[in-house]
């Protein structure tokens, strides 16, 4: 749970930042360079609010960020993911700790073979001939919203408070 508003901003931040990139990412296959740019830089201050030691915690979000961009830029070298998806994902994982990250991208891949199969339909539908293009940033911004939703917002209760 958070207990420094300013956590809440950042994080506000960083969702606002996640459904312009979806939104782009949906209306013309493209994901800016400034915006994963900008939720890479902002990732400091929220390491600094939150209190992250240098080590192990950033070192830790650095090394998953870094083993992020290797890996990822693997799939973007065999065409199978776009490089703005590809940036967005490496600027999450200096946001994310490895264990929620992952939980991310078990959640996006689940999101995104769904957009897979009704993006295909409405090509197959439509009779396109071009090449299927999936908006994977829609399917990366659902999974991280999850994510920050469960991990970092308080949890509503069902009992009354004490006192």
């Amino acid at each position: 749970m958070l207990d420094d508003p300013f956590k809440y901003v950042l994080l506000a931040g960083l969702a606002i930042a996640l459904l312009f990139a979806a939104f782009t990412d949906l209306r013309s296959r493209h994901i800016g360079n400034w915006l994963n740019l900008g939720i890479a830089l902002a990732a400091p201050l929220f390491w600094w609010a939150s209190g992250l030691s240098l080590w192990p915690g950033v070192a830790l979000q650095i090394a998953l960020a870094t083993g992020s961009l290797v890996v990822l830029s693997g799939l973007f070298a065999i065409r199978a993911m776009g490089g703005g998806d590809v940036k967005l994902l490496t600027a999450l994982a200096l946001w994310i700790p490895p264990a929620q990250f992952l939980n991310l991208i078990i959640i996006m891949a689940l999101i995104g073979g769904l957009l897979t199969i009704v993006f295909g339909a409405w090509h197959v539908m439509r009779r396109q001939r071009e090449r299927l293009a999936i908006p994977y940033g829609v399917a990366i911004t659902l999974a991280s919203l999850w994510v920050i939703g469960t991990n970092y917002l308080p949890q509503a209760s069902n009992t009354p408070a004490i006192g």
